[in-house]
């Protein structure tokens, strides 16, 4: 699909970068000149040559994305930390937002430094998954099909933290915001957020707000190993709509994975990560937090669910339950049908580069 080639630029998006404001940009010589961040031995320096095509990528997208990382509060956690300093000497000087793709390449290459990136056993591929926010038909009071609540976390998190699921709906412990069908409710839980259809006619955006921290359970392996194999195998469209047809089963599957997501009400229909600012569609990644200070700009080779090569300069800005291990991504594909499409059939191998910031050279 279109939807996600960048060879050509839309009127409509020269429009968004020109909306942009230029005056925070400085393009000044920098003028730090140390380099504390770490980098573990996972990390094995590399030269944009080694990134499978980074020429071909129109880095303008990914710095977009940037500029929503620089705006947040990054914390500076995980096994892989970079220079505070240089991060925030970077962000000062981004271009300026109708700069061309060749400047903006430029740019990242004079000021950030590739790493290949390895696992804890030296291997140099991983897994991609892919999340997008759905649009479920939903409920503003409990009915025959709005039979699960939707809910917003106590103001106390002792109340929830580490609380099994089935607990935590059965004693309603949270706030009921709307009522959704469980299987729906069980798939935007996955996804972190999403757009309720309401009864009424109306719509509302609900955004992450908190988990119980408890260790998600997968609804697929649990029927693979229950020898149960929907119409279509274990894709997420094909579990779905099995456990549709059988709501004892779904209620029973689904309870049995303790995870659960509170959600909050959101003004904006944008998508927010786990930095609080709004993700952007194929350029934000989801992350192991433990590993990667959340935030910085990630390079991944793989394939999308049609075969088609995706080489692409990301934005690590959220994280995910599932999504552990040094070469492990959940891509976010945006909202809507377009996006389900892509998301739920996302599952492939590939490579991944960080990309840390160094001092700066003059790239000519």
């Amino acid at each position: 699909m279109t939807i996600f080639k960048t060879t050509k630029i839309s009127s409509i998006f020269s429009a968004i970068l020109l909306a942009f404001t230029l005056t925070s940009c400085d393009m000044s010589t920098p003028t730090h000149t140390n380099n504390d961040q770490v980098a573990p031995s996972n990390l094995r320096a590399v030269s944009y040559t080694d990134l499978p095509g980074w020429q071909d990528d129109d880095v303008r997208y990914a710095l977009q994305a940037f500029r929503n990382s620089c705006n947040a509060k990054l914390q500076y956690t995980g096994r892989v930390i970079p220079d505070a300093a240089l991060v925030r000497e970077k962000c000062n000087m981004l271009p300026g937002a109708n700069a061309s793709t060749k400047t903006v390449r430029k740019w990242f290459e004079s000021h950030f430094q590739p790493y290949r990136i390895y696992d804890d056993s030296g291997k140099k591929t991983g897994t991609y998954t892919g999340y997008y926010s759905p649009t479920i038909p939903a409920c503003r009071t409990k009915t025959a099909q709005c039979n699960e609540p939707l809910m917003a976390a106590p103001d106390n998190p002792a109340k929830y933290k580490n609380v099994h699921k089935k607990k935590i709906v059965e004693n309603k412990i949270g706030r009921v915001l709307y009522w959704a069908n469980i299987v729906d409710v069980q798939n935007i839980q996955i996804q972190g957020s999403g757009l309720l259809a309401l009864d009424d006619g109306s719509t509302v955006k609900l955004n992450f707000g908190a988990t119980n921290d408890m260790q998600f359970k997968s609804i697929g392996e649990q029927l693979r190993a229950r020898g149960i194999k929907p119409d279509g195998g274990y894709s997420a469209d094909a579990v779905w709509k099995h456990l549709k047809k059988n709501p004892s089963l779904a209620r029973e599957v689904i309870y049995n994975n303790p995870r659960y997501v509170y959600f909050k009400t959101a003004e904006s229909q944008k998508v927010i990560g786990k930095l609080g600012t709004p993700l952007s569609k194929i350029r934000s990644i989801a992350v192991d937090d433990s590993i990667y200070t959340v935030g910085m700009p990630v390079y991944i080779n793989t394939n999308l669910s049609d075969g088609s090569k995706f080489q692409r300069l990301m934005i690590a800005q959220d994280t995910g339950s599932a999504i552990r291990g040094w070469i492990r991504a959940d891509i976010f594909f945006g909202s809507g049908d377009a996006a389900y499409k892509y998301a739920h059939g996302q599952h492939s191998s590939g490579e991944m580069f960080i990309l840390l910031p160094k001092v700066y050279t003059n790239v000519k």
